[in-house]
């Protein structure tokens, strides 16, 4: 019985990170069977654990986020303020990245209030609080500012195509945000 339990989590880990992945490709047709394919498990495991695309995409968006917010401790506590930032946002680019493919999914979820734009600015809050509290950068920024400012470097520098516009645009957020 344990390894039965054993094998469904690695299933589903396997299948969230095959998912992430086909997701970050940016296209909303990614196929539930390509996954599993992928992923090297049968459709009707996939099921198992995602009872609907929605409820893949969900969990898809969910461990993405908590992976990227609790980035934000250690690389605060091993990176100098500045770089610990500067590290983190470029991995909240990716983060924005990976979500392209499951746009139209995306947007059904939280029309349906499963999940919340305030709960996402709630968790990313935390993380850029704590990348805030480096003593290189500005003590009097409200974190909400900062996540609306990343919010516009993606709307206005998204696609792959402009990658090197967002990380110049962060750059100069992280510029503005330097202790003077």
């Amino acid at each position: 019985m344990v390894a039965r339990r054993t094998d469904a989590v690695r299933n589903r880990r396997r299948l969230l990170d095959v998912a992430t992945t086909a997701f970050a490709t940016g296209s909303d047709t990614v196929s539930l069977e390509s996954i599993a394919q992928q992923a090297g498990v049968g459709i009707g495991t996939l099921y198992r654990h995602f009872p609907s695309r929605q409820a893949l995409v969900e969990a898809v968006y969910r461990a993405e986020l908590a992976k990227l917010c609790a980035d934000a401790e250690p690389l605060s506590r091993t990176l100098p303020a500045e770089r610990a930032l500067r590290t983190w946002l470029g991995r909240y680019a990716d983060f924005v990245t990976t979500k392209r493919g499951m746009a139209e999914t995306l947007r059904e979820i939280v029309a349906g209030g499963v999940i919340t734009p305030g709960s996402t600015r709630a968790e990313l809050d935390g993380a850029v609080r704590t990348l805030l509290s480096g003593t290189a950068l500005r003590q009097d920024v409200d974190p909400q500012d900062v996540i609306a400012l990343m919010a516009g470097v993606m709307m206005v520098a998204g696609g792959p195509a402009t990658r090197d516009q967002a990380d110049r645009m962060l750059d100069l957020l992280v510029d503005g945000l330097r202790a003077r």
